[in-house]
């Protein structure tokens, strides 16, 4: 899902509003920014109350920002935040790598039935294990353009490197979670030569 790009002079007025202590701006970029925080987290972590602690002190980033922020600087919001919230899960992803995967993941429920769903789960958590063993900035570059939709120019804002090396990382990423997922094929129920590697 792509989000589109805001006005960052919109963004800006925003957030000096939210400093100067409306509380309308505060709810606006709480409801705005935290699930698309949330939701990165979830992905980069696959943890959902390690990704809740992500999204707070993201937004708690955003708003000690908030009175001194600049528009003129470069990055939107959003790509600020793609920003904070990836350093944040790659920091925790470095103290503690997981275990084992939860049990509560998350599953869209618009399959016919029960074994289509079964499947669907499968793969999600096949994926999800495959994207935990990529190193934490293939994984990163992954997640932001497959999943999260976002272009490579913006990408390369957030991961603060060059529009090719994003191209370089997601490659690498999309040919390792290939070739993890490559052995699951048939119990995944894959028919042909190729796993499907996007959520």
């Amino acid at each position: 899902m792509t989000q589109s790009q805001t006005d960052p002079a919109a963004e800006a007025a925003l957030l000096r509003a939210y400093a100067a202590g409306d509380a309308d701006a505060a709810r606006r970029l709480a409801s705005t920014y935290t699930p698309l925080v949330f939701a990165h987290a979830v992905r980069m972590l696959n943890d959902r109350a390690e990704a809740e602690d992500v999204a707070q002190e993201a937004m708690l980033k955003l708003w000690r920002q908030a009175p001194g922020w600049d528009a003129q600087g470069g990055a939107s919001v959003r790509t600020w935040l793609y920003r904070v919230t990836a350093n944040l899960c790659i920091d925790r992803l470095r103290k503690t790598r997981p275990d084992a995967m939860p049990e509560d993941l998350d599953v869209a429920d618009d399959g016919p039935g029960a074994e289509a769903q079964l499947q669907a789960q499968a793969r999600q958590m096949a994926l999800e294990e495959a994207l935990m063993q990529l190193p934490d900035r293939q994984r990163q570059a992954v997640v932001l353009r497959h999943i999260e939709g976002l272009g490579n120019t913006e990408i390369a804002q957030i991961m603060d490197i060059g529009p090719r090396a994003v191209e370089s990382l997601t490659a690498r990423g999309k040919r390792a979670l290939t070739a993890l997922l490559a052995g699951q094929r048939k119990g995944l129920g894959y028919t042909d030569d190729t796993v499907e590697t996007s959520v």
